[in-house]
């Protein structure tokens, strides 16, 4: 497998978050806990999940001034999170502070670009511009990003090929947005299967609803792992 698929536990608290992971099975090992999660239950539903044994992706979007955001990343390391996010959008300086912050034994910092719900038009709208596209803003924050030390970004899988032809391979790409084939988009205008993003290069797969609202969340998941190497599968069919 060449990419690493996280469980997205977008539920209002902890029982949800558990019930959801006792349905889905062991094989959802790395999660992400995001704002709404997050704020109902605070870093007690880190600590947790950790005891559980869950790899956790801390997906806070973290946008403040420098300091803040420096402070905020040294209680995320605290926690011991694996990967923990905040906008490129915040500048340079913001995230220079973070990467300082971090450390060396600290959370990997992904830098999100452009949010994979926004169209090229709202995009425009909130950046003040007569137009823009999302391959050119995302490449453009993923250079900054890449200069001030961040460890990767949060760009939709349409924008990976922009960033694996400007930047090292080294430079992580996590990629929200992911759906099974068949399955409503949401409020994401921007997605692709799971196949897909493994062929243009990302590390990372957020897997939120194509799971989560499933009817059968392990079968849903186990779906999504096929898509990502049908080998394990087939070979144990024969």
């Amino acid at each position: 497998m060449t990419a690493t698929p996280i469980l997205a536990l977008d539920v209002p608290d902890a029982p949800a978050a558990f019930a959801l992971l006792d349905r889905v099975g062991p094989a959802a090992d790395f999660v992400k806990v995001g704002l709404q999660l997050f704020t109902a239950e605070g870093p007690d539903v880190v600590r947790a999940l950790h005891e559980r044994g869950c790899r956790v992706f801390l997906d806070l979007k973290l946008h403040d001034i420098p300091n803040t955001v420096a402070q905020a990343v040294r209680s995320a390391a605290s926690l011991g999170v694996e990967l923990l996010t905040l906008h490129a959008s915040g500048g340079a300086a913001m995230m220079r502070a973070a990467r300082a912050a971090a450390g060396d034994g600290g959370p990997a910092l992904l830098a999100v670009t452009v949010l994979t719900s926004l169209s090229a038009e709202e995009t425009a709208e909130a950046w003040g511009r007569d137009a823009v596209t999302a391959e050119a803003e995302v490449e453009r924050l993923a250079r900054l990003a890449h200069a001030c030390g961040m460890d990767g970004v949060v760009a939709s899988v349409h924008e990976l090929p922009a960033i694996r032809r400007t930047l090292p391979r080294g430079f992580r790409v996590l990629t929200p947005g992911i759906r099974l084939a068949g399955d409503d988009a949401g409020d994401q205008t921007r997605v692709a299967t799971p196949a897909e993003a493994v062929r243009l290069g990302a590390d990372y797969l957020v897997i939120g609803r194509s799971v989560t609202a499933a009817a059968d969340p392990a079968a849903a998941l186990r779906a999504v792992l096929h898509d990502l190497d049908p080998a394990p599968l087939a070979a144990s069919v024969r």
